[in-house]
């Protein structure tokens, strides 16, 4: 078998930027020719952009990307170059990867398995095409083979399986690839972000080199693309079981073209990072790719001094930190469109006073400590800090109902409502802020929130993007202790010295989350089981009285407010502001975790549970 370079390109796309997602390819193009690469792999889908949702049943959409695909064959010149775009074929769409050799059209390849897991919904809008299946499509006036195709470059044999192919089993098309004898088999994706994902895709790449006795090369789209959907643009080579190449992930560049030999030696692999590290890095890309592709100009925060928003500041500040490292200050402001001047000689915090702006938003219920921990936060990190008190607001708004209802609130009779009013006041005047700066207010909700609807709907949960609401609280509490000494943020000392609390109810009542809820522990376990792994209230009672050494009455009575909590509140899951996907799951309806708003809340199936 001849030795030729061949390399995968990872992209930043966006749906309907045409000219953006045509410049982005083309730049690699040129840049893989640069590199002497004979043939080129772009991740599926990246004419038109993954996400592009209810766009794929337009007919005029796929139609587009056909056309893009036609202005970019001339310049496959002198290699050989394949690219993921949607094909419609009377009333179907395919999902399909385009060979261009030579700037000839030689072959469409159509993805076999759709994904309909978790985020994925590729049901609703593409056509799963069928094994052994060839067609001829007619394209600028030609037949051109389409469907289950292989191809052959010098002495090569290559094939393609599309991204959720490569995760059926027995089933997927490699099978038939190697019984086919294929020397090379590509694998462009679309496959999203989450905390230690990588690792499943080295085990996949290494099995099915190793299976199919072939090379093995992943190409993963790049970035934050439309709103909730991370990818990390990971680019995998293996051979023999083997692991030969890897890049690092999730980087600000537009693009990344990672070229080798067709040898079966190590080329260079990129260390996979710490669960901590991934999702700094992750959301930061995200949080900027946000930024700039909504056309915002900053980031507005309503600062408690607690754990939630506080993650959020330093995550600004890390994207502040890591793309400027990888860009630079000029390419990393230019990329956003901003205007920036710093003012002093660390340039750093400067950018990040210009993007980040924090109030704190007191009441005659917050502490000393709190507005301590915030303050000293946002100095430590640049940001621009305001600080005001909203109790007059509160008694505005208390009077008033009192006055119409005809008597005093109480602590004693209206404790929701109080503490309600105390977070729904927060909301207006912070809102103010974001819309006189242009910028995106940041929700500060956490996944142990929206699980258990700990959360006040517009109030902590008001805000343009949530970047924390699929990650839960025991790790952002982990992670802040982490962030402190790792990522040398002394900041978050305060931070990380206070105990979560709401501080909605009067300062002697000793208001804690946990208090109010359980341990944020305890959450975590019963939420694995009960939303990531789908099991009833008695299937997670009795796997969790072995894994935890908690009373059995005082478990049950855990299990069984979760149930309760959960299932009255999806209301307020459906209302979140959108978040980036993080973890393994989350509980967003729009992404991962469909619940029915009205329930009967699992009262036999928690009847059951009382006996046992």
């Amino acid at each position: 078998m001849a030795v030729i370079k061949i390399a995968g390109a990872t992209v930043n796309q966006t749906p309907l930027d045409w000219e953006g997602n045509f410049s982005r390819i083309l730049l690699a193009i040129q840049q893989a020719k640069l590199k002497q690469v004979e043939i080129l792999c772009f991740p599926e889908l990246a004419i038109s952009g993954y996400g592009s949702e209810d766009l794929f049943l337009s007919y005029w959409y796929p139609q587009k990307a056909l056309g893009q695909l036609e202005k970019l064959i001339p310049h496959c010149d002198d290699i050989t170059v394949a690219v993921g775009l949607p094909i419609r074929i009377q009333d179907k769409v395919y999902n399909t990867v385009a060979i261009v050799e030579n700037a000839k059209l030689k072959g469409i390849v159509a993805k076999q398995f759709l994904a309909i897991d978790g985020v994925h919904y590729e049901f609703r809008w593409f056509t799963p095409w069928l094994a052994h299946e060839v067609i001829e499509f007619e394209f600028l006036g030609k037949k051109v083979p389409f469907g289950d195709l292989t191809f052959y470059y010098k002495s090569i044999h290559y094939g393609f399986e599309i991204c959720e192919d490569a995760w059926r089993g027995s089933s997927r098309p490699g099978y038939r690839l190697h019984d086919r004898k294929v020397d090379l088999i590509f694998n462009p994706s679309a496959s999203h972000f989450a905390m230690k994902k990588t690792v499943e895709r080295r085990e996949l790449i290494e099995f099915s080199s190793q299976a199919f006795d072939s090379y093995y090369c992943y190409v993963n789209l790049l970035g934050n693309e439309a709103g909730r959907m991370i990818f990390d643009g990971e680019i995998l080579l293996g051979k023999s079981g083997k692991l030969l190449a890897r890049n690092q992930l999730l980087s600000f560049q537009d693009f990344e073209v990672l070229a080798f030999e067709l040898e079966d030696k190590e080329q260079g692999i990129a260390p996979i990072q710490a669960k901590e590290w991934e999702f700094v890095q992750a959301s930061a890309l995200g949080l900027f790719d946000y930024l700039r592709k909504s056309k915002s100009k900053g980031f507005v925060l309503s600062l408690s001094g607690g754990a939630d928003s506080s993650t959020i500041a330093v995550l600004v500040a890390e994207m502040v930190r890591r793309g400027v490292a990888e860009l630079g200050i000029k390419g990393f402001v230019k990329k956003l469109g901003i205007e920036f001047s710093p003012e002093s000689e660390d340039i750093e915090k400067d950018l990040v006073g210009a993007l980040l702006t924090t109030a704190y938003q007191g009441t005659k219920n917050s502490s000393a400590d709190t507005f301590k921990s915030a303050k000293t936060l946002a100095e430590s990190l640049g940001a621009k800090f305001h600080s005001w008190t909203i109790d007059e607001e509160v008694d505005s708004y208390t009077e008033k109902i009192e006055t119409a209802i005809g008597r005093k609130l109480t602590w004693e009779q209206d404790d929701i409502t109080l503490q309600n009013i105390q977070a729904r006041s927060r909301s207006p005047i912070i809102w103010m802020l974001a819309n006189l700066n242009n910028a995106l207010l940041l929700s500060t909700s956490n996944r142990s929130e929206g699980d258990v609807g700990y959360a006040t709907m517009d109030g902590d949960t008001s805000g343009s993007i949530s970047p924390i609401a699929a990650v839960d609280k025991h790790f952002i509490l982990h992670w802040l202790q982490w962030a402190e000494k790792n990522l040398d943020r002394p900041g978050l000392t305060f931070v990380n010295s206070l105990t979560p609390t709401a501080e909605l109810r009067p300062l002697e009542r000793t208001q804690t989350d946990e208090k109010d809820l359980m341990p944020y522990s305890v959450i975590v376990e019963i939420e694995r089981l009960a939303i990531r792994d789908r099991r009833s209230p008695v299937d997670v009672f009795l796997i969790l009285k072995e894994e935890l050494q908690i009373d059995v009455s005082v478990l049950k009575d855990y299990i069984k407010k979760f149930f309760r909590l959960w299932s009255r509140n999806q209301w307020k899951r459906e209302r979140l502001a959108p978040a980036f996907h993080l973890d393994e799951f989350n509980v967003d309806p729009k992404t991962w975790y469909r619940f029915p708003i009205l329930s009967g809340g699992y009262a036999e199936e928690l009847e059951q549970l009382d006996q046992i």
